[in-house]
């Protein structure tokens, strides 16, 4: 269940931040590039407070 709760807050921080409540192109390739874009922006982000530098 911890799992699940971990993963269920990112999705969670996705849908809320970055606007995946909806895709944003047609087409399940142009789907994929914008869940990937979330991903890298999310990681970034992420990295830098993990490294604690102010953004």
């Amino acid at each position: 269940m911890r799992v699940r709760a971990r993963i269920e807050k990112i999705f969670d921080t996705w849908k809320r931040c970055y606007g995946l409540r909806r895709m944003r192109w047609r087409g399940l390739a142009k789907a994929a590039v914008q869940i990937h874009l979330t991903a890298i922006a999310y990681n970034l982000k992420r990295t830098m407070n993990i490294l604690s530098v102010p953004a």
